[in-house]
């Protein structure tokens, strides 16, 4: 390929590309199956396959029919040997997921972090610990991992991998990226994102709305942030800091946010302030006591929730009613099918939705309002560093030329 003149390289890398994504799509079938898939000719098709075979980014199984006359192929399938991991840095844990190519989870975790008791360079160590952790299991059982995207709640600049600011972390002008390669192997490609764009790419990937077109996805968590994909692609914004959405201002003399300014909507809706309405007499973290796992706060308001306690139930309300506050300016902005509701408020949907889907359809534009619908997420507090993962794989079937070739 190395003699090839670039307009020939670039329809060599869109065809290899458009090979790779039809078997993720269609499952194993035959080369003269994906001939007949994709348009393109049998001896091309063939073509492509040695190279993405020479990459690892495909493998031979057993014969397959194409459906038509003639002698069975050999199959072609995605090739599980390569791989990718995300992270996920919040202020009260870390989560990891690993993957291979095929999607199949490898490693996946999450650990209580107390990011507020840990200055930058701590935070990065620690980081770094995990990121090389992960990577080690990955290569324990036989992933080649390729690359390796964190994921922070803030402005992240993806071109520099620099995090611009993240206010829960107190964080400005971090770069993550360079920081993390120091110890990395030089190959693998190390990047940095925001926690709510890669949630919302692994929702539209692997969740509850996989393939839907147009969706909003709000993580629930200390902060709150979304990631909206609309016509099937992540919107980003004209430098790359799209999906603040927790610092709508709702409310101009409301509560003070941390990042500086009064009324965010995070500061009605963020577990944060659950908390503080629900368990005032246990102290969140923020700067001011222990942050234990979200999960163990979570766990606290459900029972008081399932015991009928008055004041929960009024704050869960209550919360519920601004999520669909901020749900409906959402749904007027960007008219998604699907509202996804992540973290916390997936755990607590069943009490908050209610509330939530009543002020989203009296105040959405768009009458009628319930062919959008909050829906909760199924993939936990590990949403963002599955879709690190994904950002990776997607990379990769993108450009294939990116994998090196065996040899």
């Amino acid at each position: 390929m190395g003699t090839e003149p670039a307009d020939q390289l670039a329809v060599r890398r869109a065809n290899l590309s458009r090979t790779l994504r039809h078997i993720r799509a269609a499952g194993p079938g035959s080369r003269a199956a994906i001939a007949a898939a994709t348009g393109l000719h049998k001896t091309t098709v063939s073509s492509l396959v040695e190279e993405l075979l020479s990459r690892r980014l495909v493998r031979e199984t057993g014969l397959e029919r194409s459906g038509t006359a003639g002698r069975p192929g050999r199959g072609v399938a995605l090739s599980p040997e390569l791989g990718a991991v995300g992270i996920e840095l919040n202020v009260d844990y870390l989560a990891v997921h690993g993957c291979d190519l095929t999607g199949r989870t490898v490693v996946e975790r999450r650990v209580s972090f107390d990011a507020a008791r840990r200055d930058v360079e701590g935070c990065l160590d620690d980081l770094a610990e995990a990121a090389d952790r992960a990577l080690a299991e990955l290569v324990a059982r036989g992933v080649t991992p390729v690359g390796l995207t964190v994921a922070v709640p803030g402005l992240v600049d993806v071109a520099r991998g620099v995090v611009v600011v993240a206010p829960n972390l107190g964080w400005r002008d971090v770069p993550v990226v360079s920081r993390l390669a120091k110890g990395l192997d030089p190959a693998l490609r190390v990047g940095v994102d925001n926690d709510a764009n890669l949630a919302a790419l692994a929702e539209f990937t692997w969740g509850v709305a996989a393939g839907t077109a147009d969706l909003v996805y709000l993580t629930g968590s200390v902060g709150v942030g979304g990631g909206a994909i609309v016509d099937g692609r992540l919107l980003r914004g004209a430098d790359g800091f799209s999906g603040e959405i927790g610092h709508l201002p709702v409310e101009p003399v409301g509560d003070p946010c941390g990042c500086g300014r009064t009324g965010c909507w995070e500061t009605k809706v963020g577990l944060a302030e659950l908390v503080r309405r629900i368990t005032p007499e246990f102290a969140y973290g923020l700067g001011d006591g222990p942050i234990p796992d979200p999960q163990e706060r979570i766990a606290e308001v459900r029972r008081r929730l399932d015991a009928r306690d008055p004041a929960a139930v009024d704050a869960v309300t209550g919360i519920g009613r601004w999520l669909g506050h901020g749900g409906a300016i959402l749904v007027n902005l960007f008219n998604p099918r699907v509202v996804v509701l992540g973290g916390y408020f997936a755990d607590l949907a069943d009490h908050l939705l209610p509330a939530a889907q009543a002020q989203l359809t009296r105040l959405a534009m768009a009458s009628p309002a319930a062919r959008c619908h909050f829906v909760a997420s199924d993939l936990g507090f590990t949403a963002a560093a599955r879709g690190g993962a994904g950002a990776v794989i997607e990379r990769m079937i993108d450009d294939p030329t990116t994998v090196p070739a065996d040899g």
